[in-house]
């Protein structure tokens, strides 16, 4: 009888065990998949896209070799803040980088899958179009640098009026973190310490000669 306990026992162990790990992996693939679905079908669109940027840029005497895409409809766990390389039609690097929360609370993500977007000031929401990268100058926040963004349309053209800038933020992280999503802002594109160091560097011959795109 104790025999027998005892295989029962180990048989149950051993099935609850398995179960486990079953439902460990099974949510892991879950996760892959959904994040797999939420890549793909982008490069047509950012190649279409590449196409309008580089027109515009050489219409607008800006530099057009390369851009700043930053691509609210995808997710914000995800690197979607990209240097679009407009020669090799290419994405060269991408980075993680904050929206805004619009009525939620600030530092959150509770609207990491679809942002709401606004113009007006006071909404705390980010603003599609295309901008102009300004002067750099002095942020309060992260590394002390940002870089003034002047919208150039009817959806973004209270950008510097509402002081939405690109600067760091110490609570945006290097690597992705999907399916969580990055920490939502006041309506500026904050990117973490690293990324904004980085950025510095490429932007700062280019004041006023960058296009940066939002799109959703």
């Amino acid at each position: 009888m104790k025999f027998l306990l005892a295989i029962a026992f180990i048989f149950l162990a051993c099935s609850d065990n398995h179960l486990t790990f079953w439902r460990e992996n099974n949510i892991e693939v879950e996760e892959e998949e959904q994040l797999n679905a939420v890549k793909k079908d982008k490069t047509a669109k950012y190649d279409s896209l590449s196409k309008v940027a580089l027109a515009y840029c050489k219409a607008n005497n800006l530099h057009a070799e390369k851009y700043l895409l930053f691509d609210l409809g995808t997710h914000s766990g995800l690197k979607r803040l990209f240097i679009y390389n407009l020669k090799q039609n290419k994405i060269d690097t991408a980075f993680l980088v904050s929206h805004g929360s619009g009525k939620n609370p600030w530092g959150n993500d509770l609207s990491k899958e679809n942002p709401e977007v606004s113009n007006v000031p006071d909404s705390h929401c980010s603003s599609v179009g295309k901008y102009i990268i300004g002067n750099r100058d002095v942020s309060q926040w992260g590394i002390k640098i940002k870089y003034w963004l002047h919208g150039k349309e009817r959806t973004n053209n209270n950008a510097a009026k509402r002081v939405v800038v690109l600067h760091s933020w110490e609570d945006v992280t290097d690597e992705e973190v999907f399916p969580r999503g990055t920490v939502e802002s006041w309506g500026c594109p904050a990117v973490s310490l690293s990324t904004m160091a980085y950025l510095d560097a490429f932007l700062k011959p280019y004041q006023n000669k960058m296009l940066m795109w939002v799109v959703k």
